[in-house]
């Protein structure tokens, strides 16, 4: 049968697992030889070259060579793509014959090694006209391909001999051809439906792309039968209803209980929901092969194609779940899953995160082994035609970026959608890489439903309303051929309709089920009120152990003798001692604990491996053969895993990546961290999207930690400041603490830590908890070698936790104090050393106390702070960062709510300005010696 048959090249490879390496290409560090936990390659298909006498015929038939060529390189510019006619088909020259000198169409060539297609007599010998037309019938049809541009010789042999010898395959049986009638069919009676029942939404619907969900189908019919399991769904609005109902099994009940008004929800959640067509399904189907096909479809925001990196992070940590716990000893990256990423034209063009993912796909960290792109091409955004909407030919090009072949198809012709998806599939389960297929629709409404699209197209628009839709024209097709009769088509449709009508009236009675909380997640509960200490401390002899294992590396590991000398031994030292413990020392112990437990420990980020400061060396280099070790994963047999991801130079897709790795499995730490603070600022929407409000629009929690090194140091206007002031304004927690029983129950932690301590029961917190918030750690810079910014042992045995408030140790009699000092994050190191130069007297009546988190609020333990001091008459915030930065804003009005009643809050700090600070250096240090001054000034 048509489908079922995985088709092998005419001319058989093989596999190979090795590095992948490409004639010429430089040699690559061992490290990426998947020696280091979470390298991986995917498995390397190695396609024989030509033989010495394809050679030779190749050299004799040079200008067939070349024709042939011009159709694999040019062919795509003359096909028939466009369903609505608008783009016309081109004249392209370097497609005559005769330009390469064959103007006999009777003349006899032998084309063994030069064409793949079986149009050969009993000689071996072809035509010219035969070769001319079925070159035209292969590159100029309704399907044209590009794939020349890959620099891979064995990739594009192997794509154009397969192109070339499938070509004459016969239709998809009577079976198949059922089904795509039936899928298209359903599409456009659930569209009509909509608008009969549901006429004023905005459902965006499929119509005129209807073929998208037989590219679909037939996707996941070949993922069934190759013995893929798992498949990562991620798309935007346009279709999703459609695919909702039709393949993925989502209630039809279930949607139109949404769009009468109700929650997806039960409503004893605390969930605030989200529109329609954000909505997901997870179904497990069957095409009638040995295991179920799990489809994941993930929800995505109205954020164009934000989805994608969460796609690829979710299928990745599945993906090491899978490889983990030898759910298939013989699984290679890709075998059991595959990422399937559905676009919009004009988006995926438009849209930088499309680059930045693509940027990740063959990274031996990132990659999900292949991912299959499906471009709903409607060559229209929102009003935008094509040539306003981008600067290439195609708007599939920006795949190129990673060499990707792209397969474009006149969306009109179902039968060939299905063919592209087939050699869409072969690519990606040879070679393990991207691939896209651009599908060429058209949108028979608007943008949505409710627009009047002839204001902007009204060629486009007179065309697409005078013409038959997709459903009718494939049954036109297959009434001709006797597939079905009239008689079976209006029972299909009205068969389906009934079904919706059924559903609809089955509302009534429909009550919503929660889907969080489930399998992985099983064990962990919905918080319904911040817990900020609880014990996350660890034994001394343990703490040693993973401290002393933290820099302990193979022997043919040669260390650099600097990171010898100035990180090992002052390390071992410090253990040993149990005091002066610094900032990486206990990161490394808060990770080791964590992996001793059984937890997994992802930490990624650009240069995380040594640190933006040259600080963590969570991985040594080998200074003679580049060899990595990861010391961390080797405490012992049963331990977790540190996955040490060094990205690429991307924020927005690597830090969306990491969020759906956090969505996926509770039980793994993820932590991103910035090179520096402000890099944050080009991850953004993910974080408004997704990290900040996840959980409370789909009930999806995330333990995902972002490190965002922050402090004022004369470095200027960006990298000083990580804009945390951004992710408080984002924070749900009540602006007033007045009331005693005031609940908090934030979406987020954010927290500006002083001490190794505080970050070492910070990273357990995160996972000895029964839930998971999203952690914002504004971390530090030049607090990482501070002397004074250390902690002893003692801080992290059992029995101690985060402190929310570190309380004043600066003032030695309470009573004595009048003016209390609010402060968060490295001023405080400042304060407490200009406070240390003030004569005795001042310094009795200054109390300074540090906020360590900032939410949730610490109203109970600065109640206990403000209590102290019971002849204060003055309370101070005082912040290095800008008065309209930093946490001023979000601070003062929680803490004039706890203050003592009629009394002031007064702000020291720097005053409003347009950038996070100045970058004249004389200026800064002008305007931090006054901060001091203030601080310590008319006590």
């Amino acid at each position: 049968m048509w489908r079922l048959a995985l088709r092998k090249p005419s001319c058989a490879g093989s596999y190979k697992t090795s590095p992948l390496r490409t004639t010429g290409a430089p040699l690559r560090r061992s490290y990426h030889e998947d020696v280091v936990y979470g390298y991986r390659v995917p498995k390397k298909f190695e396609y024989p070259d030509y033989s010495l006498e394809q050679l030779q015929n190749r050299q004799q038939q040079a200008a067939l060579v070349c024709l042939v060529g011009a159709y694999r390189s040019t062919g795509h510019r003359a096909t028939d793509l466009d369903p609505l006619g608008l783009q016309k088909k081109q004249t392209i020259p370097e497609l005559d014959p005769a330009r390469y000198g064959i103007t006999d169409p009777d003349a006899r060539f032998n084309i063994d090694g030069i064409l793949a297609v079986p149009v050969r007599d009993k000689s071996g010998y072809s035509s010219a006209a035969e070769i001319h037309q079925a070159l035209n019938d292969i590159y100029c049809g309704h399907v044209a391909f590009e794939f020349e541009h890959i620099p891979d010789t064995a990739e594009k042999r192997w794509l154009a001999d397969y192109v070339e010898s499938t070509s004459k395959e016969s239709k998809p049986d009577s079976s198949r051809r059922r089904r795509f009638f039936e899928l298209l069919v359903r599409s456009e009676a659930f569209d009509n439906f909509m608008q009969k029942k549901f006429g004023q939404v905005k459902r965006y619907g499929l119509e005129g792309a209807e073929s998208a969900i037989v590219a679909l189908d037939e996707l996941f019919s070949l993922c069934n039968q190759s013995g893929i399991t798992e498949a990562v769904l991620g798309m935007p609005h346009r279709g999703r209803l459609n695919i909702l109902i039709d393949l993925l099994k989502y209630p039809p009940r279930a949607l139109f209980h949404k769009l009468q008004g109700h929650a997806e929800f039960p409503e004893s959640l605390p969930a605030s929901g989200d529109v329609i067509s954000h909505i997901s399904s997870s179904p497990s189907l069957n095409y009638g092969y040995k295991e179920n096909l799990n489809i994941t479809m993930l929800h995505n925001p109205s954020h164009l194609e934000a989805v994608n990196p969460v796609v690829a992070g979710y299928g990745r940590a599945k993906q090491m779940y899978l490889f983990d716990n030898n759910i298939d000893p013989s699984c290679a990256l890709g075998d059991r899953l595959i990422g399937i990423q559905i676009h919009g034209d004009a988006a995926f063009t438009g849209q930088g995160v499309i680059m930045e993912t693509l940027g990740l796909s063959n990274l031996p960290h990132f990659s999900l082994g292949g991912t299959v792109h499906i471009i709903i091409n409607n060559q229209i955004g929102y009003t935008t035609p094509a040539t306003n909407a981008r600067s290439t030919l195609y708007t599939s090009d920006i795949a190129k970026l990673v060499n990707a072949p792209i397969i474009h198809v006149n969306g009109d012709y179902p039968e060939e959608v299905a063919r592209a998806m087939r050699i869409a599939f072969e690519y990606r389960r040879m070679f393990r890489k991207d691939v896209i297929v651009d599908l060429i629709t058209f949108r028979r409404w608007g943008h949505n439903e409710l627009d009047e699209p002839s204001f902007t197209q009204p060629q486009m628009y007179n065309i697409i309303r005078s013409r038959a839709s997709v459903p009718k024209l494939y049954e036109s097709s297959i009434l001709e051929d006797n597939i079905i009769t009239k008689e079976d088509a209006e029972q299909t449709r009205q068969s389906f309709t009934k079904h919706l009508e059924a559903e609809l009236a089955a509302v009534k009675d429909y009550i919503p089920q929660a889907d969080h909380l489930k399998g992985k997640w099983s064990g962990l509960v919905m918080s319904t009120e911040a817990i900020t200490q609880i014990d996350t401390g660890v034994a001394r002899e343990t703490l040693q152990e993973v401290g002393r294992k933290s820099v302990l590396v193979d022997e043919t590991i040669k260390v650099h003798p600097r990171l010898v000398k100035h990180h090992i031994q002052p390390r071992l030292k410090r253990l040993e001692e149990g005091t002066a413990v610094d900032w990486a020392t206990a990161e490394s112990l808060a990770f080791g604990s964590l992996l001793k437990e059984g937890y997994n420990i992802r930490l990624c980020g650009q240069d995380v491996g040594r640190g933006t400061f040259s600080q963590r060396h969570a991985m040594f280099v080998c200074q003679e053969t580049e060899n990595v070790g990861v010391p961390l994963n080797n405490i012992d047999v049963a331990q977790g895993k540190l996955e040490v991801a060094n990205s690429n130079l991307s924020e927005l897709a690597v830090l969306g990546f990491e969020y759906g790795v956090s969505i996926q499995s509770p039980n793994i730490l993820p932590i991103w961290e910035a090179q520096f603070g402000d890099f944050n600022n080009a991850a953004q929407v993910i974080i408004d999207t997704y990290v900040s409000s996840g959980e409370t629009k789909w009930l999806r929690q995330s333990g995902l930690v972002m490190l965002l090194p922050h402090g004022y140091d004369g470095a200027g206007p960006e990298h000083s400041s990580s804009r945390f002031e951004r992710f408080l304004q984002m924070c749900n927690i009540p602006m007033s603490m007045t009331e005693n029983d005031v609940v908090q129950n934030p979406n987020m932690h954010v927290a500006i830590p002083t001490t190794p301590a505080q970050i070492f029961h910070l990273l357990r917190r995160q996972m000895k908890r029964n839930y998971r918030k999203p952690l914002v750690v504004a971390g530090p810079k030049t607090l990482l070698r501070l002397s004074a910014a250390t902690s002893s042992l003692d801080e992290m045995l059992p029995g101690t936790s985060f402190r929310p408030v570190i309380p004043d140790m600066l003032a030695k009699d309470p009573e004595a104090v009048t003016r209390v000092v609010f402060v968060a994050g490295k001023l405080y190191y400042d304060l407490a050393k200009a406070h240390a130069s003030q004569n005795e007297g001042l310094r009795d009546k200054i109390a300074i106390v540090r906020l360590e988190e900032l939410c949730p609020f610490p109203r109970q333990e600065l109640l206990r702070e403000i209590a102290r001091f019971a002849n204060a008459v003055e309370f101070v915030w005082c912040q290095e960062e800008t008065m309209n930065a930093g946490a001023y804003a979000f601070i003062c009005p929680r803490l004039r709510s706890i203050l003592p009643k009629g009394t002031p809050l007064r702000y020291i700090g720097r005053g409003p300005l347009a950038a996070p600070v100045t970058g004249i250096s004389s200026v800064f240090k002008t305007e931090q010696s006054q901060i001091l001054h203030d601080v310590f000034a008319n006590v």
